[in-house]
């Protein structure tokens, strides 16, 4: 277990925005120079890399904070500041990274080489030169880099393979892929020989597929028993699954009652049991077989099912064939609906004032909720207005008696109310 990490919890920043600066123009005979203060660069965005040369997450069980680099404040001579370096985070394919609050999906990496942005950087904050104007022509001020929050992901790989074999323990799932396959997986005569998900190509008559053995289940595998609650995340993508059940009962246990006990979990996992499936009774060389066999086939009447030896090679041919049909009339490999990271700053611990000729919102937050809005551009000021009512400050205003055409300050900046 300790060699296959399949789940982490990262933490995760894009870079601040460097800070506009404040400075005048100097040089010998010009005493009073006009502002030529630069702005501040952009921080670096946080990218998700999907790495096909990855198949695990272990990276990320030690390492498990990434910020992108911030962007430098400006300079005098109206020089800008340097933009953050972005910060590009690999993952094995197949991964899907998490919201770690609300579990939404943010990017399903299911694609080699894919990349996809998750965080931005802040904007780098404007330099006095930009608030000059032909009434103040000395702006002794500047704005703020905007300052980004730190983010929680949960990554989780899910294995991305067409067929899966599932299974209790020692059924003979490593076995069957060593056959139908070129993979050559640990195999052994005890419980949880296979650690990890196992994946191999198959290549039958006009169709090549990728297969993976799935770690054995056992009865209450959804709530974490056995190994088979870290590796049910694996089934989730496969179009198609082969129940692989030990048709001799040579172990003592009854194969209809693992196939009901598998199936059980399935359904308890997320309503996989629903997916596409058939029934592979393995070890049909051994005594007992062919009663099994019969009493499968009369319990499960409209379950197609394939007797095969691992052992022999037997059954095999008609199992490969039939699995390459149904692949041609199934859905592709699942990809995971995708959510838009939401990078509104929160909003908290602020306060309105009434004053004499104004209402005055006051708290670090709407500081940096300022410091985040180019009020040169309409959609920006439209995002701003949709903060404002989003986190209850609009509606808190007319609580306070604030009225169309009143004016509403935060900082030095002034506001005419608008609902």
């Amino acid at each position: 277990m300790a060699s296959f990490i399949d789940r982490a919890i990262i933490k995760v920043k894009a870079g601040d925005g460097g800070d506009g600066k404040v400075s005048f123009h100097r040089e010998k005979f010009v005493q009073n120079g006009g502002p030529d203060g630069g702005d501040g660069g952009h921080g670096g965005d946080v990218i998700f890399v999907a790495d096909p040369n990855m198949h695990t997450l272990m990276d990320f069980r030690f390492h498990t904070k990434f910020h992108a680099e911030n962007g430098q404040p400006g300079g005098a001579r109206r020089f800008s500041g340097k933009s953050g370096g972005d910060l590009r985070i690999r993952v094995p394919v197949g991964t899907v990274v998490k919201d770690r609050k609300t579990e939404a999906v943010l990017a399903d990496m299911s694609e080699a080489g894919r990349e996809k942005v998750l965080l931005h950087g802040g904007r780098g904050g404007w330099g006095n030169d930009r608030f000059k104007t032909p009434v103040r022509q000395a702006p002794n001020f500047a704005k703020p880099g905007v300052k980004t929050e730190e983010r929680e992901f949960i990554l989780e790989l899910k294995t991305l393979a067409d067929v899966g074999l599932v299974g209790y323990p020692n059924v003979g799932k490593s076995s069957i892929l060593s056959v139908v396959t070129n993979a050559r997986p640990k195999i052994a005569n005890y419980h949880f020989t296979t650690l990890t998900p196992n994946l191999g190509i198959v290549r039958a008559k006009g169709s090549d597929f990728v297969i993976a053995d799935i770690p054995g289940l056992i009865e209450n595998a959804a709530e974490g028993a056995g190994l088979g609650f870290y590796f049910l995340r694996h089934v989730e993508r496969t179009r198609l699954l082969l129940h692989v059940v030990d048709i001799s009962g040579i172990e003592g246990r009854n194969p209809l009652d693992d196939l009901r006990v598998i199936n059980n979990e399935l359904k308890r996992y997320g309503d996989l049991d629903q997916r596409p499936s058939m029934i592979v009774a393995n070890k049909m060389d051994l005594p007992g077989a062919e009663e099994n066999l019969a009493r499968l086939r009369e319990t499960f009447p409209d379950k197609k099912v394939f007797a095969v030896s691992a052992a022999t090679g037997q059954g095999f041919e008609t199992l490969i064939e039939e699995v390459a049909r149904q692949l041609k009339n199934l859905p592709p490999v699942v990809v995971f609906e995708e959510t838009e990271v939401d990078e509104t700053p929160q909003i908290q611990g602020w306060e309105i004032k009434e004053v004499k000729d104004a209402y005055e919102i006051h708290g670090p937050s709407i500081e940096n909720l300022m410091a985040s809005v180019n009020f040169e551009d309409f959609e920006s000021l439209n995002w701003f207005h949709r903060t404002l009512r989003r986190t209850g400050i609009i509606d808190a205003l007319k609580e306070a008696g604030c009225q169309e055409g009143d004016t509403v300050r935060i900082g030095e900046t002034e506001f005419e109310f608008v609902e």
